[in-house]
């Protein structure tokens, strides 16, 4: 399962020399009519291949071999996105059948090509449903643009309504309560099963769905922690099917993520301005990973930028920088193409959270890359 645990281990497979071979392929069939992701496949894997000397070619052939084979042989396991990472030096293999798109690249290079699938839990975080009514409630979960039902909770003792004549109304009015008292009940209970579901899943954020007067009346119930998470609420029938509440709910997370970015990028900014706990731009971000002062590193999805690394002790820099500030060595620096996935990579080890703002006139103006800092 995709999760920052398995990219952590990923990262851990880097260095000892060895190569990498990252492959992402949008394989969703609304934008690969008749199969047409395996064209692209194919002139990037002739690409790639054209790209490199002979000595790299020989290292890498195993793997690609192997990517070969797989993208061929399993056409019938595809979802939305795949992506495939192999090194047989370093007897790494990696496959994910990802329920979201992801962009075509193939990258062979020193170290596992990480910042897609960051970006991937980054921006499809793990977020519960709950759609409650006076005797039923149904929890979902929505991963990765999909979701999935782990169950409901029935309350059939909650009398159903109807007119009761009495002296003056008195015995409608003690059924309408009885009616209340079990919906009340049922409500509580579906609220602490929620409460372990939550503490059990690691799930960060919750929406609420059913009838107003229901959602209402269960978010009374709901303790402190898990109403902090509470991000929307969406009108839902009990009997909606899953396609439904993932349309209805997605509309709630698209919004809300937005909302999250603009704040973010907005904090970052302005505390980068002020010189408080942050910095922007490529050569101070490198400066604060070299030094693990980052606490949160913030990137563009599309940001691209050539860095550079000493041949002797690995410093990094934003610029080429000769001889090397920290020991002086007699290798000349070593461009780096794919700088941010290897930020992301540092960030990553240092046990730093990673975000991909998917886009943002204000992060790119001032440089596309920065960090919140922990001192």
């Amino acid at each position: 399962m995709l999760d920052r645990a398995e990219v952590e281990e990923i990262v851990s497979r880097e260095g000892k020399g060895h190569y990498f071979v990252s492959l992402y392929l949008n394989v969703d069939p609304l934008s690969n009519r008749g199969g047409d992701y395996a064209i692209h496949f194919k002139n990037m894997m002739k690409n790639t291949m054209d790209s490199l000397d002979k000595g790299l070619h020989k290292k890498i052939r195993e793997d690609i071999d192997r990517i070969n084979h797989y993208v061929s042989a399993n056409k019938g396991l595809f979802r939305k996105g795949l992506a495939l990472l192999s090194s047989a030096e370093s007897a790494l293999w990696k496959t994910y059948h990802l329920g979201v798109p992801v962009k075509n690249e193939m990258v062979v290079n020193s170290t596992p090509y990480i910042k897609p699938l960051l970006e991937v839990l980054d921006n499809y975080e793990r977020y519960a449903v709950v759609l409650v009514e006076k005797k039923e409630a149904r929890i979902f979960v929505i991963h990765l643009g999909e979701i999935v039902e782990y169950g409901e909770v029935k309350s059939p003792e909650v009398p159903g309504k109807h007119r009761q004549a009495g002296w003056y109304g008195l015995e409608e009015t003690r059924f309408e309560n009885h009616i209340n008292y079990h919906v009340r009940f049922h409500l509580k209970d579906v609220a602490g099963k929620l409460d372990t579901f939550l503490g059990g899943e690691h799930i960060g954020r919750l929406i609420l769905g059913g009838p107003d007067e229901a959602v209402s009346a269960f978010r009374s119930l709901l303790h402190k922690t898990v109403l902090d998470r509470v991000i929307g609420t969406v009108k839902l029938e009990m009997f909606a099917p899953p396609d439904e509440v993932l349309r209805m709910t997605m509309q709630v997370i698209s919004g809300y993520e937005r909302k999250q970015e603009e704040e973010t990028v907005e904090a970052l900014v302005t505390q980068s301005l002020k010189g408080k706990g942050a910095v922007i731009g490529l050569a101070d971000v490198i400066s604060a990973l070299q030094e693990q002062r980052v606490m949160k590193l913030v990137v563009l999805r599309d940001y691209k930028a050539i860095g550079y690394t000493c041949g002797t002790c690995g410093f990094l820099s934003a610029e080429k920088v000769e001889p090397c500030p920290t020991c002086d060595g007699g290798e000349k620096a070593r461009p780096i193409e794919h700088i941010a996935n290897l930020a992301g990579e540092m960030a990553v080890q240092q046990g730093a959270v990673v975000e991909v703002v998917s886009e943002s006139k204000r992060l790119a103006e001032a440089g596309g890359i920065g960090a919140f800092l922990r001192f």
